[in-house]
């Protein structure tokens, strides 16, 4: 059997394709359609050589996967000639209905589009780009694996809201979490890295990206992560509020006469670093905090501070840390971050050592001083060889290997 497996990441308005050998993580391609359905748009296509810019106008994500498809045609690889053995779809919720991958059929369909009112930006492009892979690769097993999967496993006091019980009985209201194939990803390669069985560690693993989460993990499993029913919570965000009083939204309401609609944006789209700041590119929020920026600076500290909060709670929560674990965009590249973040914490055993910290390098690393009883890891997260892994591991589960 190949392990080339097509793993389809369909958001919003994007589409990002990879072509993963399950085995090793290498990819023969990959590739993004943005600004689907607007009347102008672009695809990257990239192999380990060339990549290619074009415009690409796609009005569904239909027309997206097909302008995919054609630029393995045109740039190559040919797809015929890597030999897929699957499609592996990254579905943003799974609801309670999934703690594992699971096969694409028709009752997977079905439960995707009922957690439509949970995730109504994500679920109906994941179900587009499904839809437009069974109809241009009807012979190839493909497989959804859901971003809310790996935070099954937190126990009922964890992920229960204190509302009313019919709240949560009939309408799913309790905490979910996401980025779940990040966090299981790099919480396995922490444990290769430390050379340990993952079943034994407790982690904190800091998902700092411009959406960002925490997540505390015992003996492989997620018992408590940041972001709840939504990814609004927890974190300072690039453009995501994280934690606020819940009664915001209607003092605002009162106050300023905003509409939910228009709190719910704001807060998801104009808050977070950007709102403090007015950028939320974090190599530009450094260079404003270079130049003095008394905004940037303010910006900065309250995402540190946060971070820091998180790690404190977790560490109580599993009440022993073997390691804590650095990654996505900022937590991979932003020493000052990870610096400020765990700064004071001494007194705990996690103790950076600055010229680990301040290094170059795009492996997984530690970065915590020799006296250190808690490691610190930067380790760059690859979802899509987690979702290419799990598809084939649903794959060969199926025929009985």
């Amino acid at each position: 059997m190949s392990d080339q497996v097509l793993v389809i990441n369909a958001g919003s308005s994007s589409l990002k394709y990879s072509v993963v050998d399950e085995s090793t993580g290498a990819t023969a391609a990959t590739g993004l359609v943005e600004r689907i359905g607007e009347t102008e748009g672009s695809l990257v296509h990239r192999t380990p050589s060339v990549e290619t810019r074009v415009p690409c106008v796609a009005a569904t994500h239909a027309e997206a996967v097909g302008a995919a498809l054609a630029s393995f045609h045109q740039h190559g690889p040919d797809l015929e000639s890597l030999g897929l053995a699957a499609v592996g779809h990254r579905v943003v919720h799974g609801g309670s209905r999934y703690s594992e991958p699971a096969r694409v059929d028709d009752v997977l369909l079905a439960a995707v589009r009922d957690l439509v009112p949970l995730a109504p930006l994500h679920n109906p492009a994941n179900l587009s780009g499904i839809e437009a892979a069974l109809t241009l690769f009807p012979g190839l097993p493909q497989v959804a694996v859901f971003d809310t999967a790996f935070h099954q496993t937190l126990p009922p006091h964890a992920y229960t809201y204190a509302v009313p019980h019919e709240w949560r009985a009939q309408h799913g209201i309790r905490r979910y979490g996401f980025h779940g194939t990040s966090h299981a990803f790099v919480a396995g390669e922490a444990a290769r890295l430390l050379g340990r069985d993952l079943r034994e560690l407790n982690l904190i693993v800091l998902h700092l990206g411009n959406g960002c989460s925490a997540t505390a993990i015992s003996q492989g499993r997620s018992v408590d992560t940041s972001m709840g029913l939504t990814p609004l919570e927890g974190l300072v965000m690039g453009t995501r509020s994280g934690d606020v009083d819940p009664a915001l939204h209607a003092h605002l309401a009162r106050t300023l006469g905003l509409s939910l609609a228009q709190i719910d944006d704001t807060l998801n789209r104009r808050s977070g670093v950007k709102g403090i700041a007015g950028v939320n590119d974090f190599r530009e929020l450094e260079r404003r905090l270079a130049d003095g920026d008394e905004h940037a600076q303010l910006a900065f500290d309250v995402y540190c501070y946060r971070i820091r909060k998180y790690v404190g709670a977790y560490y109580a929560v599993l009440g022993r840390v073997d390691a804590i674990v650095f990654t996505a965009g900022v937590g991979e590249h932003s020493a000052a971050v990870r610096a400020e973040a765990l700064e004071g914490l001494d007194g705990w055993g996690i103790t950076l050592d600055p010229t680990r910290n301040a290094a170059s390098a795009h492996e997984a690393r530690v970065i915590s001083s020799e006296e250190a009883s808690v490691a610190v890891l930067v380790v760059p997260t690859d979802e899509e060889w987690h979702i290419a892994r799990e598809t084939m591991r649903v794959v060969r589960r199926a025929r009985g290997h």
